[in-house]
């Protein structure tokens, strides 16, 4: 009878142990968070990390209360949830489009001169849509002396432009006072016969076209929601930081532009193009530039340039080039966990869509067979939570805050890259809050060939590191601060 109770009780703490271990599993794969530190705040917090560095410039969410483009008054304001789909559906469109730009077609254009004399350009007709959400800028100076413009920073562009005086044609209403070239020593046209004229052709996708009378330059760029902008191929000064200028900086200044980012001046592109602000600064910032989103709108981020990081966190990944653009930054995905469960992926579906990381897409778009695994993965770890519900094309939400401030347990979600780099999303890169639900921060592609879209939600606090000429990409934890 002694030895029976002897093999129970060794029976008994086995399994205790095993469980133990078990729910220390669990519990590790998973996020314990406080429902109020999951809201921005009414008041700006800026970065402990980026403004100790060189080279480096504020990263700042234009709708929250650090930024100076609120137009909406509200020092919390978040964009709903329609918004956020709605507006990352035209930028998807718009990324097609360049991947697919030579099978595009021009219905419903429209012309549009700068002046009486010059060559006209067909344009798609604009839908007065923004493109992408844009959401977040930086401010740099412009011209001799200096103007400073917030300009939207985007890693999926190439062409840097902003909006110039007189605005031949039309200009959308911005916070900054527009640029006005006639008042800048160091402004230069370039003009038709120039080497420099056709540069833009494959940042754009559009060839150039020239203004009669002056024999200017004029450059073409188009969005998947049919904005454009249009206007003068020149060159000014660039200052990036007060310690640093880049003389003879080639940009667009823009006559006509319509539908693109309310708010801000215009667009930094950072795309891999030769037109880019990358390529130009190539000698000054050897192909490197890193950046960390803040966590929500109420904090600061930095756009670091040229320094190497030290975040001894950060892992790098293989830049991979997507054959059908050289604008954009690939990635090699080879799987995603859920909760620590990895999902059962085939691994050809990675490879046959391809993937980009990109600063101006929202949300992490998936191969549809993949993001239903990843949501049916996560609805099983949130199960002692009240059913999910839709909000528009969100189809995981959640309301769990009301009440009290509580605790609520959310799976970690984690990304695995070539060069066995895993990558532990922060919880804010999994949900996407609005005031009292939050959602699961993916959507689903129409198709498991369209190329992956790993957006800016997913980055948010980690340290993200271009270095173009080691051909890799880093992420590191704790990015911000």
């Amino acid at each position: 009878m002694s030895h029976f109770f002897l093999v129970c009780l060794v029976l008994f703490f086995t399994l205790e142990k095993n469980f133990a271990i078990e729910t220390t599993w669990k519990e590790s794969h998973h996020h314990h968070v406080q429902t109020s530190s999951l809201l921005p705040s009414s008041s700006c917090s800026s970065s402990t990390k980026g403004p100790k560095r060189k080279s480096t410039l504020d990263v700042v969410h234009k709708h929250g209360p650090c930024s100076h483009l609120n137009k909406n008054g509200k020092a919390n304001y978040v964009q709903t949830h329609s918004d956020i789909l709605k507006h990352d559906k035209e930028r998807i469109n718009y990324i097609h489009s360049k991947l697919l730009s030579s099978s595009s077609n021009n219905n419903n254009k429209v012309e549009i001169e700068l002046d009486s004399s010059s060559s006209s350009a067909n344009l798609p007709a604009k839908s007065g849509d923004l493109i992408g959400s844009g959401n977040y800028y930086v401010v740099l100076g412009l011209g001799t002396p200096k103007k400073d413009l917030s300009l939207i920073f985007d890693t999926g562009s190439d062409l840097t432009w902003t909006q110039c005086q007189p605005c031949a044609g039309s200009c959308y209403k911005q916070v900054d006072e527009i640029f006005d070239p006639s008042k800048s020593t160091s402004y230069s046209n370039i003009t038709c016969t120039s080497p420099d004229c056709s540069q833009h052709v494959s940042a754009t996708g559009t060839n150039p076209s020239c203004s009669t009378p002056t024999e200017s330059c004029i450059y073409e760029v188009k969005y998947g929601d049919g904005s454009f902008s249009i206007g003068y191929l020149s060159r000014e000064r660039l200052t990036v930081t007060p310690t640093d200028t880049i003389d003879s900086f080639l940009f667009g200044c823009g006559q006509d532009n319509e539908g693109l980012f309310n708010g801000g001046a215009g667009l930094l592109g950072l795309g891999r193009d030769p037109i880019s602000f990358i390529q130009q600064t190539s000698q000054k910032y050897h192909n490197t530039f890193s950046y960390c989103l803040p966590s929500t709108s109420s904090e600061i981020g930095h756009l670091t340039f040229g320094a190497a990081t030290d975040n001894e966190d950060v892992k790098y990944t293989p830049l991979s080039t997507i054959s059908r653009s050289s604008s954009f930054y690939g990635l090699d995905i080879e799987g995603i966990s859920v909760g620590g469960t990895k999902l059962p992926i085939a691994s050809s579906v990675f490879t046959t869509s391809g993937a980009i990381i990109d600063s101006g897409t929202v949300i992490t778009h998936l191969p549809p067979t993949v993001y239903v695994s990843l949501r049916d993965s996560f609805r099983k770890g949130m199960a002692n939570y009240p059913p999910p519900s839709a909000i528009g094309d969100f189809d995981t939400c959640y309301d769990l805050f009301s009440g009290t401030n509580k605790t609520v347990i959310i799976p970690e979600i984690s990304f695995f890259f070539a060069g066995g780099v895993t990558v532990e999303l922060p919880i804010l890169g999994i949900i996407y809050v609005e005031q009292k639900q939050f959602c699961l921060a993916f959507a689903a592609n129409d198709h498991d060939s369209d190329i992956t879209i790993f957006g800016n939600v997913q980055q948010k606090t980690l340290e993200v590191v271009y270095d173009i000429g080691g051909g890799r990409i880093g992420f590191g934890s704790n990015g911000c601060k």
